[in-house]
């Protein structure tokens, strides 16, 4: 089954053929990191405006990729929620177009749960159960993934998102947008030691998480020094961040593993392919004897073929959706399933 799927839930335009949600056909995706890098960060109306102009560019791009046509396809899939409401809408209504015109059915996608089936595409033998870490710059999320259809939050962030805390903090050191990636580059001519920024675990067994704190100490020391006139080392201060954010994330996750007896975890998420999170969870993960997946760096940012593999899990459970698709900026996880 060939689904073509539609991502615009934020800045980037994707569009991706998937067969039987784990092979990846094509996967267009169209960034948007150069305009709105001059702003800090996303402006949802812009991101809006270049979803409606790239989106039918993309759809061709992602047909020739696979040398495929519209006859091929048998349904398709787009991404509904949670997101910027304006990018959504736009995905939503082309994607209700398609489905219209070449008299597909149509399947609604929650964004987070697409982020957890990019592992399905990475690894075509991993199967639920299994407890997932979604981390980018909207979510933080510890998911316990019971089946393609059985969804429930074990822990989520309390205020910042993980990848909210790096947009921030690069920000403020002059490390650009975004900060994942500018953070953990710097980081690596830094000193993860040479400041000890506090680490928030919240109450005993919590599995939330907490970032603002974190933030909050940074901006301090950062406004502490200038007092005093004395010289930043941006590279240490970005190491010392990303090691506080990184702790908290893999110590969370591997508790939350153990305590519910999973096996395995997989990661997902743009803030999934730091290089730091990836080698301190691999090491924790193999010490604890659990299997660690985590999917390429494409496949960890929005991307549509996360969204045509779960939107094939979802129409095999009957989670199919009709003309009357909306946007959800807020969707709860696993509310379009059928129980």
């Amino acid at each position: 089954m060939k689904i073509l799927s539609v991502e615009t839930s934020c800045d980037e335009t994707s569009v991706a053929i998937v067969e039987d949600g784990r092979k990846v056909l094509s996967n267009r995706i169209y960034s948007q990191i150069d305009i709105h890098k001059k702003y800090g960060g996303v402006v949802p109306e812009i991101a809006s405006r270049n979803h409606v102009v790239k989106l039918p560019y993309i759809v061709e791009e992602a047909l020739s990729e696979s040398g495929l046509g519209f006859s091929d396809i048998d349904a398709i899939g787009v991404t509904n929620g949670p997101g910027l409401v304006g990018a959504l809408l736009v995905g939503v209504s082309g994607a209700k177009a398609l489905a219209y015109s070449l008299g597909l059915p149509i399947i609604g996608v929650h964004h987070i749960e697409g982020h957890i089936a990019a592992n399905f595409l990475q690894y075509p033998e991993l199967e639920p159960p299994f407890l997932a870490l979604v981390v980018s710059g909207g979510h933080s999320h510890l998911v316990m993934v019971k089946d393609y259809h059985t969804f429930e939050i074990l822990g989520r962030t309390r205020d910042d998102a993980a990848g909210e805390a790096y947009d921030k903090i690069s920000r403020v050191l002059g490390l650009g947008y975004p900060g994942g990636p500018a953070i953990d580059k710097a980081a690596k001519a830094g000193d993860p030691h040479a400041i000890e920024f506090p680490r928030v675990f919240l109450e005993k067994d919590s599995y939330d998480f907490s970032f603002s704190g974190l933030k909050s100490a940074v901006l301090n020391y950062l406004n502490s020094m200038k007092m005093k006139g004395q010289p930043v080392a941006t590279a240490d201060v970005a190491a010392s961040f990303q090691l506080a954010v990184v702790e908290v994330l893999v110590e969370k996750t591997i508790h939350c593993a153990v305590e519910n007896k999973m096996d395995k975890i997989c990661m997902a998420g743009g803030v999934s392919a730091n290089s730091l999170l990836r080698s301190m969870m691999q090491a924790r993960a193999d010490a604890a004897g659990i299997a660690l997946y985590y999917p390429d760096p494409i496949l960890c940012t929005d991307n549509a073929a996360m969204i045509g593999s779960m939107a094939y899990y979802n129409y095999l459970n009957g989670d199919l959706s009709n003309l009357y698709l909306n946007a959800v900026p807020s969707m709860k996880i696993g509310s379009q399933h059928k129980k």
